[in-house]
């Protein structure tokens, strides 16, 4: 099972990837994630991409496609993954899709998050707070929305026409948007 979140950053896709990842076993692979660790560890890649994210920018295409054509040559990720914070543009989604197709496989299917502005914004200050995330100022979080509506948000279109979009309302209690999920999965598995 190759599962995608897109989603306006928090809109739960790290929530509900982390429960999907622990019932299903599949490793829940977050580029932001992979990217501050790099940053902490003080790696090559952490020292390049550290100013394009505190800038709330995004990291050069290719470098994000070799991180998770690496990723997914792991062991973990033989059954499947949850990709999570890529892609996020035209030319990314075409790029993921031209490695996907390299290495013999294929998106099984795509959750799109759906939440207002002002209900993400509100959480992103929250998480701020509690995870003293530097990434997450009131002017990078207004920057990073801005750049989701204008160069993600297109994305949606993208795969409903591949037909394995799922919108998912993610203004709800975690447990009622994880149920819609499991009942996706179960179907998208069955059609496997």
């Amino acid at each position: 099972m190759n599962v995608l979140l897109l989603g306006p950053q928090g809109s739960g896709k790290g929530t509900q990837a982390k429960r999907i990842e622990a019932e299903y076993g599949i490793p829940h692979i977050a580029t932001g994630d992979m990217l501050r660790a790099a940053i902490e560890e003080g790696t090559e890649l952490g020292e390049r991409v550290k100013p394009i994210l505190e800038s709330g920018q995004l990291v050069p295409d290719e470098l994000m496609i070799d991180l998770i054509r690496e990723r997914l040559g792991q062991p973990d990720a033989e059954r499947g993954f949850i990709l999570d914070g890529f892609p996020r543009t035209s030319p990314q989604a075409d790029a993921l899709d031209e490695m996907l197709d390299d290495i013999g496989r294929r998106l099984s299917i795509v959750f799109e998050f759906q939440l207002p502005d002002d209900i993400a914004r509100e959480r992103l200050v929250r998480r701020a707070e509690l995870e003293g995330r530097p990434d997450d100022t009131p002017d990078v979080i207004d920057r990073r929305l801005e750049l989701y509506h204008e160069l993600t948000e297109p994305l949606v279109e993208h795969y409903r026409l591949q037909g394995n979009l799922i919108g998912i309302h993610g203004d709800r209690p975690v447990k009622e948007v994880f149920a819609e999920i499991q009942q996706a999965l179960e179907q998208a598995a069955a059609r496997s």
